[in-house]
C-alpha cells in the first residue's frame, strides 16, 4: 500500500511536469529529483523517494511563485517598483504556501501588494468574506473592488490602510499602503487581472 502510495505520487508528478516543464528552467531539476525518487522507490528505499520527492515538490512550488509574480501590477504613474520576489514554504513551516511580493513607492509613500496561494490560511479568510460581522469587527468594509469581494481598512488620520482579497477561493491577495489615499489602495488593487490570475495554475 505504501508502495503504490508512492508511485501514485511519482506519477502525479510526471504529469504536471510535462506540462510545465517549457516554463521554468527549474523543469530539469524537478524531473531528475522524480526519476531519482523512482529509482529510490524499485530499490525499496521509500526514505529517500519521499526525500528527492519532497524536494522536487519544493521546486515546483518555486516555479508557481515565480509564475505569481507576473500578475504583481507595474507601478502607477510617478510611482518606483521594486524587483518581485517570490518565496515557497514547505508544510512544515508556517503550514506552507506560495509568496509573490512587490513594493511600490512615491517619495515617503510606500504600498506592498502581496500574492498568496497554497496556504491553509486561505480557509480562515473566507470565513471572514462569507459573514461580514468578522470583516467590520476590527474597522474593515466589506467591498467589491474589480468585482472580487475586499475587506477595506483605511485611517485617514494616518494614511494608512489594507485591502484584502480572497480570488476564486485559491488566493490570498493583501494590498498595503503607508502614507497613500485611499484612492491608490484601490487603484493598486485594480490594476491586477483578476480573470488571468482565476485561470492560472
Amino acid at each position: 500500500m505504501f508502495g503504490k502510495k508512492i508511485n501514485g505520487l511519482v506519477v502525479s508528478s510526471l504529469f504536471f511536469i510535462l506540462i510545465t516543464s517549457s516554463v521554468s528552467g527549474y523543469a530539469d531539476d524537478v524531473e531528475d529529483s522524480i526519476k531519482e525518487a523512482l529509482g529510490y522507490y524499485q530499490s525499496g528505499e521509500y526514505k529517500d523517494a519521499l526525500d528527492s520527492l519532497d524536494y522536487a515538490s519544493q521546486l515546483i512550488m518555486q516555479m508557481k511563485g515565480k509564475g505569481l509574480e507576473a500578475f504583481l501590477p507595474e507601478p502607477l504613474s510617478g510611482w518606483t517598483a521594486q524587483k518581485a520576489t517570490s518565496q515557497a514554504a514547505g508544510a512544515a513551516m508556517f503550514g506552507g504556501g506560495v509568496t509573490a511580493e512587490r513594493t511600490y513607492s512615491k517619495g515617503p509613500s510606500t504600498v506592498t501588494v502581496k500574492i498568496i496561494t497554497d496556504s491553509p490560511m486561505l480557509q480562515g479568510m473566507m470565513m471572514m468574506f462569507s459573514n461580514p460581522m468578522f470583516a467590520s469587527a476590527d474597522g474593515g468594509r466589506l467591498e467589491r473592488i474589480a468585482r472580487q469581494k475586499a475587506i477595506v481598512k483605511f485611517d485617514p488620520a494616518t494614511n494608512k490602510g489594507e485591502i484584502t482579497m480572497a480570488v476564486a477561493n485559491r488566493f490570498l491577495v493583501t494590498i498595503k499602503g503607508s502614507g497613500v489615499t485611499r484612492e491608490e489602495l484601490k487603484t493598486y488593487a485594480e490594476a491586477i487581472d483578476y480573470r488571468k490570475l482565476k485561470s492560472s495554475f
